[in-house]
């Protein structure tokens, strides 16, 4: 009895301890997931943004509990029945953090992890691949890791999908991934990796996805690929990969889709690319890879899309191509092709997109093509196809259309009216008849209307004003007749206007002058009368080009035209026209060119330099022009010239008393040309003592006012120093702002600051135009050496792009005017002075700005006038950076040095900063670099917008021709210029941000 009593106690704790008991599982459980939910919370924490799907990342209440959390997934742990945490799904939240701060450790139960489309920065956690045993999705494609994928990648052995494209990884891929054998999918696209493609990649004997492009890896592709039996997507495009495509690519049975596009491929196309059955896509384009395309391509029944455009391909067509059922894409642009398109395009597939421009292609155009409703994007320019387009143009879903530069005749017919989408139609440069269809005018998406160069005729269709978003029209060289239809006036967006070589008539007055925007307008060659109209002069933007000549205008120049600033060429001339050139043409500071030949004007021509230095075939056939233009008789002769006429008629009544009056005409022109001969050398012998010169001004006068306004040049008003000189901002009485740049005296660099001070004036004294600074004046006495500009309000380039506040300002578009600006500079340097200038030193120093951004080239004291017929041998000069690389070797001065340096300035335009950390991490390379467009974009400014984008990504991949290691490779400022204005009005549906430029190895 007393041993119960002693255990009754015991007795009363097994209630407690079975209770104890059951509730132990309920206990260990909310432990390791409030574990799991506080190393989530942690890295919450250290996010910069919080979306509103996080919102429910809390231990508020019961409903919170982490299962339930966004993106956060649970099953049930096995061994200890308990729910863990499995998955995190959190795609396009725009997280911005590390994954360094996430606790995988504590994660060790994660199957799934998706934070694709995010900004998750910094390295690739080692910690994630080796904590994490279970893991078998991997995606963080989209965000901007950096650095190499860790080795630690080997413990990942159950991964499945691993995907981690679209950032910024670099290094080569490690042997260590060779572990991961149970892979299906590979994506490593879009990074900075590089070396050759790991052979061990054949180990992945389950893999179906393989995608590597848009990297650098070099080398050949290895024979080890073959292994990859089960491959259904194999992209490698965008790289450096060299040598032939292997045969064993044609063992890839399931394959679905091959792109190799962007490379330096070699050789012939294996005939064993025919056994792929099962082919959707082959992308083979941008390599360089010739002789023919096999015929055996049509075998490939499931072919979708065939691209092999930027080749050296040669030969015909295949034919078996054209019976290919499933064909939506065929693009074969820029090769050596011959011989016709296959027959079939278009008549059993639902094609698409068809380019075959550049080639060599002939004879008649496919009749299956008349009736291709499915077209969207047709490019084949520049061939010699024949045929009658008379019923081309039912095509609803047509974007762009291009078959300018063949031998296509025949009608433009109604059905052009039906392509409601259609952005560009392009048939220059054809044989072309009959008139131009009313209905044009409903393509209210129409931005290019180029017709120019066939044989229309009629009148040009008042309809034609409806379309408010047309850019660019050119219906030149037609036999186009009738008036300018006022309707024209109402094309809002019009850029580019072209009428020229046709044979309208009537008044210009109530159209064009209504188009503001403007910038290139020519109407020559046509029959237009009545007086210039003043309402020309409204156009301000014109910068490009005025082109009135060869019409039948009468009455005279309207002053007002002198307004136009911008203005690059102006083309008056074979017309009717009377009375003065304006004396307002002087503030034209843009022009180039003038032509007012075959008129009947008179008088005196203004006084600037541009008329000062013009060529006498501007002014020939007119009435009584003088003065300025070297060939152009004085004023004052010009009226004796007038009075010799009337001394000649009179001849024929009285012999005698004329022969007297001859005499004495000639002993008096004797004695005048005496006295000039005695007047100039004295003029001759002022000027060497005070040479100084500021066109209409006095020039003593404002030289006091300089001084007196930079205070005897003081340190006060100085904005800049260079090698040579500083300079000054001088603020005059009259409110006028001038640059005044004063030579630097080094006593025993004489010779130098002589030269170099002559070089400037030589140079400038030649140019006039918009885009590059004004001399206004220059001095040389005992008091020193000065060079007075025009003031750019923004100072220089470099400048701007060192401040964050101002290098803001600058945004994507005005950094875009800027290359246009100078390269119309160069252009205009290299191609239209009357000897080549060569200025030899073009970096952002030396980039100027106004207000309004307008980019101004300066500081001409490294040029060199060329000479034309023989070698142009210098001392070196420039900035370093910016040198071309044949400087380094020979000291023969070409155009090319400056269109290099261009090269490297445009880059640091986008840039924000000078890309010598770019050009010389490619100086040990031999081959080209691709940069994403978005390492190449300035991070002060927000991304631009997919048009602007564009425009960047066409103006880049342009300006790196520049940058070509030899100058017989990099284009003409001239053709750079070209290209880069021709860029507005070529469109493609391409991630632009994303995509690749090929910057050429050093």
């Amino acid at each position: 009895m007393r041993i119960a009593m002693e255990t009754f106690p015991l007795l009363k704790l097994i209630p407690h301890a079975l209770l104890l008991v059951w509730l132990l599982p309920a206990t260990v459980v909310p432990s390791l997931l409030q574990e799991q939910a506080g190393a989530l919370l942690a890295w919450k924490a250290t996010l910069q943004s919080h979306p509103a799907q996080l919102q429910s990342w809390s231990t508020g209440n019961k409903t919170s509990w982490p299962c339930s959390w966004y993106g956060i997934s649970c099953s049930m742990h096995q061994p200890r029945h308990q729910e863990v945490i499995t998955g995190i799904s959190l795609p396009g939240l725009r997280l911005r953090g590390e994954l360094d701060a996430l606790n995988f450790t504590v994660l060790r139960t994660l199957t799934s992890i998706n934070l694709s489309d995010n900004q998750i920065r910094g390295s690739f956690p080692p910690a994630l691949a080796s904590s994490l045993p279970n893991l078998r999705h991997l995606i963080l494609q989209d965000n901007e890791l950096s650095g190499e994928i860790p080795r630690e990648i080997k413990h990942l052995e159950g991964l499945v999908r691993l995907n981690l494209s679209s950032n910024l990884l670099s290094g080569p891929i490690p042997g260590e991934l060779g572990f991961l054998k149970e892979l299906d999918t590979i994506d490593f696209s879009k990074n900075n990796l590089t070396g050759p493609i790991p052979r061990n990649l054949g180990n992945f004997t389950k893999l179906t996805t393989l995608y590597l492009y848009g990297n650098r890896f070099t080398g050949y592709l290895p024979r080890e690929l073959g292994y990859l039996m089960n491959l259904q997507e194999l992209a490698l495009a965008d790289n450096k990969l060299i040598g032939p495509i292997p045969g064993f690519f044609g063992s890839f049975i399931n394959l679905t889709g091959l792109y190799l596009w962007g490379n330096q491929l070699s050789g012939h196309i294996p005939p064993e690319l025919g056994y792929l059955k099962n082919l959707k896509t082959l992308h083979l384009g941008n390599n360089k890879l010739k002789g023919s395309i096999p015929e055996i391509f049509g075998n490939l029944t499931k072919l979708a899309t065939l691209c092999l455009g930027g080749n050296l391909f040669s030969g015909h067509v295949p034919r078996q191509i054209g019976t290919l059922m499933d064909l939506v894409r065929l693009e074969l642009g820029t090769n050596n092709l011959s011989g016709s398109l296959p027959p079939e395009l278009c008549s059993r597939s639902p094609l698409r997109h068809l380019t075959a421009f550049d080639n060599k292609l002939n004879g008649q155009l496919p009749s299956s093509l008349v009736h291709c409703k499915s077209l969207v994007r047709v490019r084949i320019e520049r061939n010699q196809i024949e045929g009658d387009i008379s019923e081309l143009g039912v095509y609803p879903n047509l974007l762009y259309m291009d078959m300018s530069s063949n031998k296509l005749s025949g009608q433009l017919s109604y059905h052009w009216g039906e392509c409601p989408n259609l952005t560009k139609l392009g048939i220059s440069n054809n044989n072309l008849m009959g008139k131009i269809p009313a209905n044009i005018g409903q393509l209210s998406q129409l931005k290019v209307l180029d017709l120019s160069s066939n044989k229309l005729e009629g009148e040009i269709p008042s309809e034609l004003g409806n379309l408010k978003n047309l850019f660019q029209l050119s219906l030149a060289d037609n036999l186009l007749h009738g008036s300018i239809p006022q309707e024209i006036g109402a094309l809002s967006s019009l850029e580019l206007l072209d009428l020229s070589s046709n044979n309208l008539s009537g008044l210009v007055q109530g159209s064009v002058e209504h188009c503001l925007k403007l910038r290139s307008l020519n109407m020559s060659g046509n029959n237009f009368k009545g007086n210039v109209p003043t309402a020309l002069a409204s156009l301000h933007n014109l910068h490009e080009l005025l082109d009135l000549s060869d019409n039948s205008f009468i009455g005279a120049i309207p002053s007002q035209l002198g307004g136009l600033i911008l203005l690059d060429n102006l083309n008056l001339s074979h017309n009717k026209l009377i009375g003065s050139i304006p004396s307002s043409f002087k503030n034209m500071g843009g022009l180039t060119s003038i032509d007012v030949s075959y008129n009947e004007l008179e008088g005196p021509v203004p006084e600037s330099k541009l008329f000062q230095e013009a060529p006498i075939q501007w002014f020939v056939h007119n009435k009584v022009l003088c003065d300025v233009v070297k060939g152009l008789p004085p004023c004052s002769s010009a009226t004796q010239s007038e009075g010799k006429r009337k001394i000649y008629k009179t001849l024929v009544l009285a012999i005698v008393p004329a022969l007297i009056c001859f005499i004495l005409v000639v002993v008096i022109l004797m004695f005048r040309r005496e006295r000039k001969r005695s007047t100039a050398n004295n003029t001759a012998n002022v000027t060497q003592v005070n040479i100084f010169s500021i066109w209409s001004f006095d020039g003593a006068n404002v030289f006091k006012q300089i001084v007196e306004a930079t205070n005897s040049f003081s340190i006060i008003h100085c904005i800049g120093t260079g090698g040579y000189g500083s300079v000054y901002k001088a603020r005059l009485p009259t409110s006028e702002i001038f640059a005044v740049k004063k030579i630097h005296r080094i006593e025993d660099e004489c010779c130098i600051s002589k030269s170099v001070f002559k070089r400037e004036i030589e140079a400038l004294v030649q140019i006039r135009h918009r885009n590059i600074v004004k001399l206004f004046g220059y001095c040389s006495s005992s008091q020193g050496k000065f060079l007075i500009y025009e003031y750019m309000e923004r100072g220089d380039l470099a400048a701007i792009l060192r401040v964050n506040g101002r290098a803001i300002e600058l945004d994507w578009r005005r950094r875009i005017h800027i290359v246009l600006d100078v390269v119309q500079a160069l252009a205009y340097m290299h191609h239209d002075c009357s000897s080549p200038i060569v200025h030899r030193d073009i970096t952002s120093n030396n980039i100027l700005l106004d207000l309004e951004f307008r980019a101004c080239i300066s500081d001409f004291g490294t040029a060199k006038i060329l000479n034309i017929d023989g070698q142009n041998i210098t001392r070196l000069a420039g900035t370093k950076g910016y040198l071309a690389p044949e400087l380094a070797y020979t000291e023969n001065v070409t155009e090319k040095c400056d269109v290099y340096s261009f090269g490297v300035l445009v880059l640091e335009l986008f840039m924000g900063y000078h890309p010598g950390d770019l050009l010389s991490s490619l100086l040990s390379d031999t081959k080209n670099n691709d940069v994403c467009l978005l390492d190449l974009l300035d991070s002060r400014l927000v991304l631009p917008e997919a048009e602007t984008a564009r425009e960047i990504y066409c103006i880049l991949s342009v300006v790196v021709q520049c940058l070509e290691l030899s100058p017989s490779r990099r284009p003409t400022a001239r053709r750079a210029s070209d290209e880069l204005f021709a860029i507005k009005a070529c469109e493609d549906d391409v991630d632009y941000l994303h995509a690749s430029i090929t910057i050429p190895a050093q």
